[in-house]
């Protein structure tokens, strides 16, 4: 079965629900159950999107998004270039870097 995205304003709102709940003195257990989460899920999203606002919530999609974008781009890039140096018959060993940012 395919996994059910949600989105950032699904998921902001259902927090603030469970905040609501929450301080009426329900525990998180019976809160994300009748939501239809996991308690991991909750947590999960409360450390993402907790104290958000749904369009800083689609800002920081669309950042992840370019991110991710401009990695894909990097690698490819370094691979090339990767791929030329050898083409060359360069001596040296070349490594790759530990961490992309």
């Amino acid at each position: 079965m395919a996994r059910k995205r949600s989105t950032p304003e699904r998921i902001i709102g259902l927090l603030r629900e469970a905040e609501v709940r929450l301080s009426q003195g329900e525990n998180v257990g019976t809160i994300s159950r009748s939501l239809g989460i996991s308690e991991q899920g909750y947590y999960r999203w409360r450390k993402e999107y907790g104290g958000l606002k749904v369009s800083q919530a689609r800002r920081l999609k669309d950042v992840e998004k370019e991110n991710q974008r401009l990695r894909r781009r990097l690698g490819g890039q370094y691979q090339a270039d990767l791929a030329s140096l050898r083409a060359q018959g360069s001596t040296k060993t070349i490594r790759a870097r530990s961490s992309v940012v």
